[in-house]
């Protein structure tokens, strides 16, 4: 009984055994990269897609790979890495017993499809429409990933359309505001631009430019407002402004920005922001500075638009297009002349000296004239040659 048991007992080893050996398949194939010639050292992924089952091997120097332990029956998904980049893959390949055909890459081949595949997508992803040729060649998930893409691309495309089309209709309404003939047609184009600007900040949050120009819309729209509908509206632009020098450093949002700042009389503000455009941007500094000049000037604040006229001409003195600045600087050292004991007048230093260096730069200059009569009343001389600072020198 005991020799009978052991027998069966070696017999069933001997049949698991067989089975076990049954259930072992073979990959194997070569790699061939887009020269024509075998990849040696590229790394060929086997992954079990059923269970869970990986490993990977590298080609030799022949291009070739082998693995003699795959589980028969198993689907799997073969990858060829080169390089550190995924250059082909085999989806749904089934192991078999016995002899079997080698699983071969050949990377031309299928650089040549994926360049016909990808504009399909390309295609598929413009018109909304897969080809049934593209079908074909899709798996079940990849198909469902570019129908996933297709539905974002358009819902993205819609969304940038929307935004474009917001953000056209409130530039244009800003640009179309200063030439209104009459204060409610401005301020009828500036809420024009202040409402199309504002929805396109709702569509997309993350654009300077339209927090910028947002921006000017409401600095152009505190012009008709009063009372708690200016300091509202100064709020708001503020806030814009804000958004976009968050979003993007720019010269001409710092600039807007102090100037907007000025009008809701924040002096020591609107000055900081100025100077910082001029830093952002040396070359054009004069103009900032000439800015803030001139709106200090319009709202009575003679002795901060003074300081500004000074900024201006020191970030550009010789500068024909920076004459206007010795000008206004001239004007407003002359409002603080007083007459002495004999009636006549004494201006601060620099005073006849800003009339003529404005008429250096600009002797036939819209302000020339005003400039020697100022010089005159002010009892200085004028220059009777004046040098044109972009004349040609005569060639000897």
């Amino acid at each position: 009984m005991k020799l009978r048991s052991l027998a069966m007992t070696i017999a069933g080893l001997v049949i698991f055994a067989a089975s076990a050996f049954a259930q072992i398949s073979t990959i194997e194939g070569t790699v061939t990269g887009l020269d024509g010639k075998p990849v040696a050292g590229a790394i060929v992924k086997i992954h079990r897609t059923d269970i869970k089952w990986d490993t990977q091997l590298k080609t030799d120097k022949k291009g070739h790979y082998i693995h003699t332990g795959v589980p028969a029956g198993g689907i799997f998904e073969l990858t060829v890495i080169v390089d550190g980049k995924e250059l082909d893959r085999l989806g749904n390949f089934k192991s078999t017993m016995g002899d079997h055909p080698p699983t071969d890459f050949d990377l031309r081949k299928t650089a040549a499809a994926n360049s016909g595949k990808n504009e399909m997508v390309k295609q598929a992803m413009e018109t909304g429409q897969v080809s049934d040729d593209l079908k074909k060649q899709l798996t079940a998930e990849q198909k469902a990933a570019l129908d996933k893409s297709m539905k974002d691309n358009k819902e993205k495309m819609q969304k940038s359309k929307a935004l474009n089309d917001s953000f056209n209709e409130g530039y244009a309404a800003l640009q179309a505001a200063p030439q209104q003939t009459t204060p409610d047609a401005k301020a009828l184009q500036y809420q024009t631009a202040v409402t199309a600007l504002t929805k396109a900040s709702e569509l997309d949050a993350t654009q300077p430019a339209v927090w910028s120009n947002l921006g000017d819309a409401y600095s152009g729209l505190v012009a008709s407002k009063t009372g708690p509908e200016f300091d509202e509206t100064v709020a708001k632009g503020i806030a814009a402004y804000t958004k976009a020098i968050e979003l993007k450093e720019d010269a001409a949002t710092h600039n807007n920005y102090g100037l907007l700042l000025a009008k809701a009389k924040k002096y020591p503000e609107a000055e900081a922001e100025l100077r910082k455009a001029a830093e952002l941007d040396p070359a054009t500094a004069y103009s900032k500075f000439f800015n803030l000049g001139a709106l200090l000037s319009n709202n009575g604040q003679s002795e901060p638009a003074s300081k500004a006229f000074k900024a201006a001409i020191d970030a550009a003195p010789d500068n024909p297009k920076n004459a206007e600045s010795y000008y206004q600087y001239g004007l407003s050292l002359a409002a603080q002349a007083t007459v002495d004991k004999d009636g006549k007048f004494v201006a601060p230093p620099g005073t006849i000296e800003s009339f003529q260096k404005y008429l250096t730069l600009a002797p036939t200059g819209p302000n020339a004239q005003p400039s020697k009569d100022m010089i005159t009343q002010l009892g200085g001389s004028i220059q009777t040659t004046f040098t044109n600072p972009n004349a040609q020198k005569k060639k000897k």
